[in-house]
């Protein structure tokens, strides 16, 4: 296991979104946590978050994070050794889906990050029980340190997204596509369809979690990734 591993951060999220992961996972291999709040444009942080990680790495990115993840890999495909997509989509926005920001646009710009947060974070996008409300928690605490400048970035980036499924389709590293049961925003079936585009992928539907299966169900995501640090490469 000699690649570090690469974690990419999801909207709003800093390295607090894998803090189970970095703790179980850094005693036994490198783990680095992208930066993932530069740029204007998906391919200007790609761009950016490369110039700063080693020759060969895996990589792993969450929600927005696999967003990126997809683009890391579509420019440099012979340094990602491994690619892990969580609750994410390889999908442009449409019209209709990067319109549907322009409010949450103008409510940042009003000031009401925190309302904007609430709102844009359902409670049914993760699973239920006791964990939801602290989960929820924990993500507005990472957009409130992340603040609107950010958040404002980070919104036009995903509006003006390329699609990715030519690029799922030519990766030859061993992929895992993972997703919580309960994910309201980015749903499990979605991810089946990532994983067929992903030769040799393996596909993980966790029922104890939702949007953010890292926090929901950080043992269970601990294991996979373990898991899949180990597995053999593809040949090429």
């Amino acid at each position: 296991m000699s690649e570090a591993l690469v974690l990419v951060p999801g909207m709003m999220c800093d390295a607090r979104l894998y803090g189970p992961q970095i703790e179980a996972l850094s005693r036994e291999m490198n783990v680095m946590v992208a930066c993932a709040t530069r740029g204007e444009r998906i391919e200007e942080i790609a761009s950016d978050i490369l110039m700063g990680l080693p020759q060969k790495f895996a990589l792993a990115g969450l929600s927005m994070g696999g967003i990126i993840a997809m683009e890391i890999l579509r420019r440099a495909p012979e340094r990602v050794t491994r690619l892990c997509l969580m609750d994410t989509n390889p999908l442009a926005e449409t019209p209709q889906s990067a319109a549907a920001y322009e409010p949450m646009i103008v409510g940042v710009k009003a000031g009401k990050l925190d309302e904007v947060m609430r709102g844009f974070l359902k409670p049914d996008y993760l699973a239920p029980g006791a964990k939801r409300m602290e989960v929820l928690a924990q993500m507005l605490e990472m957009a409130q340190a992340l603040g609107p400048q950010v958040f404002l970035r980070q919104v036009r980036a995903l509006q003006r997204r390329r699609d990715q499924q030519s690029t799922l389709r030519k990766c030859k590293v061993p992929a895992l596509v993972l997703c919580g049961a309960h994910d309201g925003l980015t749903p499990p079936k979605r991810h089946t369809f990532m994983a067929e585009l992903i030769p040799y992928a393996r596909l993980e539907i966790l029922e104890e979690a939702g949007h953010v299966p890292t926090l929901e169900a950080p043992e269970i995501v601990t294991g996979l990734l373990r898991e899949w640090m180990t597995q053999p490469f593809v040949l090429k």
